[in-house]
């Protein structure tokens, strides 16, 4: 059909990219109800992984359930095509715990395109966009109109949300060889970046990197530790049937770097475009290459390295921890030191890869670019690492574009909800100098903040968007319900000091109880379980392992819970005050230079993301809050 305007169609959302932050945006947009068009450079390289094909991981499997729990695809997926299973840092508490599932490759990929090829209102279409279309505002801004492709047609649109991930003027460097491309190989974009810096939108260099995939029959598995899945495997949806995911698991290993590794590596760093300048992008601190590791820690004569698969089509493993920008004969040299691989054959080189993403400070905390009515972006041209970092930004990016152009309040989640605030929040308030990477460590209230409860926290906000159904937020209810009345009743349920019970506590290696107590009070006891108590509750009615656990959660660590929850009330407070949108901060007498400068870059809604700021100190703060409530503004 032919639209209006002179373009070839039109869509209420066009997404530029079909990574992980694209299909969410595009799947989101289409789910509200929104005519969506999502325009790939690949059709064949939807939700695609050049990368470690895993999904979670440490404080990454946080975001993946909460993605689950506001009505997200990725947990879904993942569930479908995972290879192994694995729950993540067991030994410590409950905040840190985080599922991690290697995935098929393949399989990830094809099952993400047929689930967006059968979205209704979702169109999927293979094509490069070389130009955002734009008009100018009465304010003086830019709003979005379309996009233009290379083939000279254009699409209308009353939002674009850019995804474009790694290919923004890419290229990929191994040892002395450039190449001008994309992941993988892939084919790279150029005018499009070109056009977003036209429109004045500011673009900065990172960079990231890739391991050698080698030949699993040429690998000596003998000589590395198994590393088996878990069972039974945990599914990542809340709407995975647990049955569904209990199959047989592919095995993964893990071996070492050793010094020969290293000296191969020293000797050699001269041919590394990392160190000789060639490369000219920021990488990421928390994923560095093998060689930044053997300079940066000089001290540790070993390096962990896993070889895990990359599907059940091939025989290709992923030799994760030991990415690499070295010469090819290099890396052939060093990968041959590490016990397993003396005989392992690449079959893809490792490289990095240097791209454009966006400098901080021009986006809103809804992910839109302040300086473009309607323009969008999720994922790594924001400037972020990952796929779950980037599904996340998606998800959230492409429900804020569907929520302003159907006239209905915004998806907001802050610190003290979920990860998905707190990756928003870093992303859009502070100036990340490397590829940010979410870690359990940046969330200030990890505690409230469990992958187990991610449905209990964001569910009701996913209901209030319109992506989760009533059928899901009535079974979420029933769960808080049930999960409520069981605490009750454990607080009222006394157990006396009788011989019978003191038997009990000695046989399981508890101390003998001194008078009556509940059996909440029981649990709190680290050596007790609810299913060990079952002997002192014939009462008990049967309970879902969701209930039980969260349960247990919350009777065990109730004090620190308490004590959390006071810290957030604290933080909510800072959150509410508010600041106004036009507030001139040349006019705040007493501010410094350097949080004024800052403050009109970043423009904080609010006193809490202002004082978040690097470079604002609580002085400059306390100066703000008292021009604020002068009334001068």
């Amino acid at each position: 059909m032919t639209g209006t305007a002179g373009y070839t169609e039109n869509y209420d959302v066009i997404v530029i990219g079909a990574g992980h932050a694209g299909c969410e945006a595009a799947l989101s947009c289409a789910r509200l109800g929104l005519s969506t068009l999502a325009l790939t450079m690949s059709v064949d390289q939807v939700a695609f992984m050049p990368c470690n094909p895993h999904i979670g991981g440490s404080s990454k499997g946080h975001l993946v359930r909460e993605i689950d729990a506001l009505g997200g695809e990725m947990g879904k997926n993942i569930d479908k095509t995972f290879l192994q299973s694995r729950m993540l840092n067991t030994s410590k508490g409950p905040a840190v715990h985080s599922l991690r599932a290697q995935a098929d490759k393949l399989a990830y990929s094809m099952e993400m395109r047929r689930v967006l090829e059968s979205q209704e209102h979702l169109t999927l279409k293979q094509a490069e966009v070389t130009a955002l279309l734009t008009e100018e505002m009465t304010d003086g801004r830019r709003r979005v109109t379309g996009v233009r492709l290379d083939t000279g047609i254009s699409f209308g649109a009353r939002a674009v949300i850019i995804c474009t991930g790694t290919y923004g003027q890419s290229r990929c460097l191994c040892g002395e060889a450039i190449s001008e491309t994309g992941p993988n190989g892939s084919q790279r974009s150029v005018p499009f970046t070109d056009s977003l810096r036209e429109l004045g939108i500011a673009l900065r260099r990172f960079k990231t990197g890739t391991p050698a995939r080698m030949d699993g029959r040429t690998v000596d598995y003998s000589r590395m530790s198994m590393q088996p899945g878990d069972v039974p495997v945990i599914p990542f949806s809340y709407s995975t049937d647990p049955a569904s995911v209990q199959k047989e698991q592919v095995p993964c290993y893990l071996t070492y770097t050793n010094e020969e590794t290293h000296r191969i590596l020293r000797d050699n760093l001269h041919r590394s475009p990392l160190y000789a300048g060639v490369i000219e992008g920021v990488g990421p601190r928390y994923c560095p290459s093998i060689e930044d590791k053997v300079v940066k820690f000089p001290d540790h004569d070993r390096h962990q390295v896993f070889v895990e698969p990359e599907g059940a089509y091939t025989n290709e493993v992923y030799i994760d921890g030991m990415s690499s920008s070295m010469p090819e004969d290099v890396q052939i040299a060093m990968y041959r030191t590490v016990p397993g691989l003396e005989h392992a054959r690449i079959v893809k080189h490792a490289y990095a890869i240097e791209y454009d993403c966006l400098c901080p400070g021009q986006l809103t905390p809804l992910l839109e670019i302040r300086n473009v009515e309607g323009l969008y972006a999720a994922g790594q041209f924001n400037g972020s690492s990952g796929y779950e970092e980037a599904a996340a930004q998606g998800l959230y990016a492409g429900v804020n574009a569907a929520m302003k152009l159907l006239c209905k309040p915004p998806l907001t989640i802050d610190r003290s909800e979920g990860y998905i605030g707190v990756l928003v929040d870093d992303l859009v308030m502070r100036e990340n100098e490397e590829p940010y990477r979410m870690m359990t460590s940046r969330a200030e209230y990890r505690l409230l903040l469990r992958q187990d409860n991610a449905d209990l926290r964001l569910r009701e906000k996913g209901y209030e968007a319109g992506l989760i159904s009533e059928e899901q937020i009535l079974a979420l209810r029933e769960k808080m319900r049930a999960i409520d009345a069981e605490k009750k009743r454990l607080s009222r349920v006394m157990i006396g000091a009788t011989p019978q019970v003191q038997a009990f506590m000695e046989k399981q290696g508890s101390a003998p109880l001194k008078t009556g107590m509940s059996l909440a009070e029981l649990l709190t006891r680290p050596e007790l379980s609810y299913e060990q108590l079952a002997p002192l509750d014939p009462d008990r009615q049967p309970l879902s392992d969701e209930v039980i656990r969260q349960v247990e959660i919350d009777l065990r660590y109730a004090g620190y819970i308490e004590r959390q929850e006071r810290q957030v009330a604290q933080f909510k407070k800072a959150e509410a005050r508010r600041i106004p949108a036009d507030i001139d901060y040349d006019l705040v007498k007493s501010l410094r230079i350097e949080a004024r400068q800052k403050l009109s870059k970043y423009r904080p809604e609010n006193i809490g993301q202002a004082s978040r700021l690097a470079g604002v100190t609580p002085a400059d703060i306390a100066v703000l809050m008292v021009y604020l409530e002068s009334g001068k503004q």
